[in-house]
């Protein structure tokens, strides 16, 4: 659905977005990652048509963003980062403008407004002035007004800001029902939400594309968590000493385990869940108790740590 080729934007001497590709099928939901000046709000301008590239391409449905930009905007919701309101209007009439806008046909407009209205819960402010509004109201208003022409393409700069526990967990069901029906990509600085609601994260760092893989693929570790009452030297000797039949090449204690009773260890292993069986196979020969064995199972903070800690070594 959208393709991305050597995307590329330039300031004078500064590249702020330096050669990015990447594709995203439809009914994805994939999250845009990176610190503050990675390249995040460029490439969603960009995606959206409101930033010229300095170079590259980019297509929606095999159309041209370059030659064929007014109809891949009809196919696409944006949710800019600061949403620009008009305080002095009621909710339902800035969305009634705002169907205008997108070309909504005056027949279907208040359908997509009632629609809109009540996906994101603001049926209790729909007539209050925008003004009178919380940041967490006027964020939902930001993203009803992206859904009224029912893009099949919604793009999101930090949909949960400003909204407290609850429209959190609203918004993020939003979102899933979302992409039963369209592709969402969401730039946001809270983890947890990428956690929550994503199949897929794109890394950016410093405008270049460092890590894009599914989120499922990022949380598996290469490692199994094994609880034993023996100690590292035995416990290395039996496991990593038979490699061949393991499949593990390291054992780490983990933690400050030193006095009686089990303590963890740490296994390197190419394949974690083939791994397993095999280690607790060589454990019940050894007549050692088992107290634990797992594969572990890594957070995305821990992940986006170690990505910009390896591309920190790499550009030194």
């Amino acid at each position: 659905m959208i393709e991305v080729e050597n995307l590329t934007r330039t300031y004078g001497d500064l590249t702020a977005v330096d050669r990015v590709s990447f594709e995203i099928g439809h009914g994805e939901i994939v999250g845009l990652l990176g610190h503050n000046g990675a390249g995040k709000t460029t490439i969603m301008k960009m995606l959206t048509g409101f930033l010229e590239p300095s170079d590259g391409e980019i297509r929606v449905d095999g159309l041209d963003l370059a030659t064929r930009r007014r109809e891949v905007q009809r196919r696409i919701g944006y949710l800019p980062e600061n949403c620009p309101l008009y305080p002095e209007m009621a909710v339902i009439d800035y969305l009634d403008h705002r169907a205008a806008l997108q070309g909504v046909p005056p027949a279907q407009r208040a359908a997509a407004i009632r629609d809109a209205i009540a996906r994101t819960a603001l049926e209790a402010k729909a007539r209050e002035p925008i003004a009178t509004l919380s940041r967490g109201y006027r964020q939902r208003v930001g993203v009803a007004q992206a859904l009224l022409h029912a893009p099949a393409i919604l793009i999101l700069d930090e949909p949960t800001n400003g909204l407290d526990p609850s429209q959190i967990h609203q918004m993020r069901a939003l979102l899933e029902d979302l992409a039963g029906n369209a592709t969402l990509i969401i730039s946001t600085h809270i983890l947890s939400e990428v956690e929550a609601v994503c199949d897929r994260v794109l890394i950016l760092r410093a405008g270049r594309l460092v890590l894009d893989q599914p989120l499922a693929e990022l949380r598996a570790g290469d490692r199994l968590l094994v609880m034993l009452d023996r100690p590292p030297d035995e416990v290395a000797a039996r496991l990593v000493g038979l490699a061949a039949a393991t499949g593990v090449t390291a054992c780490t204690p983990l933690g400050e385990d030193s006095g009686p009773g089990p303590r963890r260890y740490a296994l390197t292993t190419a394949d974690p869940d083939a791994a397993a069986p095999r280690v607790a196979r060589r454990i019940a020969e050894a007549g050692w108790s088992l107290y634990g064995l797992w594969s572990e199972r890594r957070d995305l903070d821990s992940l986006f740590r170690e990505v910009n800690a390896r591309e920190e070594v790499e550009h030194v």
